[in-house]
């Protein structure tokens, strides 16, 4: 683990305007527990964030409506004070013209990166010298349909970047399709290179990439499954060599997978459950990129929208959006599996955990 003075994690939820939406906290290694620090109101439904770790801003989004008065997708920029926590806001810019429900940086944080389930649409936009969003500089609309009721049209969903900076993968849980876009950042442009097409049905929500090794996956809110890819980083190319079912075979009821994460080490990949209320363990096959299923584990809550797994690898963060908290796991290093700390931070409506060295 890097040597720093602190570890923060940063969390986005659903809320109004009026109350807080955006929170920062310490985190304890040595016990997974998050201690909140601060708390930003003003900005409504700031959900998904990604974090400027060399520049200490955060970047989020934010529902608002633009010039003419029509609902819009709006991103905020913020400067963070790492040793209190508080969050100073730089600027809030149009993102794309219809809300969107995830942000991330490229890796070089150059650019940001949105995309829009209900537009079926993602966006870039430059981020400036001084943190600065500014305006938007490139939109790509997808266009098409899948089979079931609620793909009646594109929902981009997530928009993913690889090792190299080099291409973008966007979920498309609308037209069941994983499109790749080679980033040109000298103009801030999504340049379309390929796309890959998982079973019809299945509805692609959020991608991972392995973090040394040449796999993708792709967790599919719709039918329950995981697909995995060989990824080939010169070309952008995906190639599927496996999908795999989140639920046990047991289970009858409802449900509709959110968010996945592989473990720093690239041994352990999890997905969450949102019904079964779980964390669906697999080991990964590092000689061939297929998972192997180790357990499921309850989040001891409703509706695990999103989690993420600590910098040193020995927690795992469950945020049950429904029970309002995020729930710590100790993560066992050489298994792979969950075990409830029996602590957890009371949060209204979370949904996204990110973490951050300072």
């Amino acid at each position: 683990m890097k040597k720093r003075e602190k570890i923060l994690a940063f969390i986005g939820s659903y809320a109004d305007s009026n109350n807080p939406g955006l929170y920062t906290c310490e985190y304890d290694a040595r016990s997974g527990n998050l201690e909140l620090l601060n708390q930003v109101s003003g900005l409504k439904n700031p959900t998904f964030l990604d974090v400027d770790e060399h520049n200490k801003r955060l970047y989020t989004l934010a529902e608002g409506v633009d010039s003419k008065d029509q609902r819009c997708g709006l991103a905020a920029a913020y400067d963070i004070e790492p040793s209190s926590g508080k969050l100073s806001l730089i600027n809030i810019e149009v993102s794309v013209p219809v809300p969107a429900c995830h942000i991330t940086l490229d890796r070089t944080n150059q650019s940001l990166l949105v995309s829009s389930y209900h537009g079926g649409m993602i966006g870039m936009s430059p981020l400036l010298e001084d943190g600065r969003i500014g305006p938007i500089a490139d939109i790509q609309r997808h266009k098409g349909s899948s089979i079931l009721p609620v793909q009646d049209r594109p929902r981009a969903h997530s928009t993913f970047i690889d090792r190299l900076n080099r291409y973008a993968v966007v979920c498309d849980l609308g037209l069941d399709r994983i499109f790749l876009y080679k980033l040109e950042l000298s103009t801030y442009r999504f340049i379309p290179h390929g796309e890959v097409q998982v079973a019809p049905g299945s509805g692609p929500r959020h991608f991972v990439f392995h973090p040394s090794l040449s796999y993708g996956y792709v967790i599919n809110e719709l039918n329950a499954t995981i697909t995995a890819f060989t990824y080939d980083e010169d070309q952008g190319e995906l190639s599927e060599i496996q999908t795999v079912s989140t639920l046990p075979d047991s289970y009858k009821g409802e449900n509709s997978c959110a968010d996945i994460h592989i473990s720093p080490d690239g041994k352990f990949l999890y997905g969450s459950n949102r019904g079964h209320n779980s964390i669906a363990v697999y080991e990964i096959d590092l000689l061939s990129g297929q998972l192997a299923l180790v357990e499921y584990a309850s989040t001891m809550g409703e509706h695990p929208r999103n989690f993420a797994i600590s910098p040193d690898g020995h927690f795992l963060l469950a945020a049950n959006r429904d029970s309002d908290s995020i729930v710590t796991f100790n993560r066992d290093l050489y298994s792979g599996k969950l075990t409830p700390t029996g602590d957890s931070l009371n949060v209204s409506m979370p949904v996204c955990i990110k973490f951050a060295y300072f």
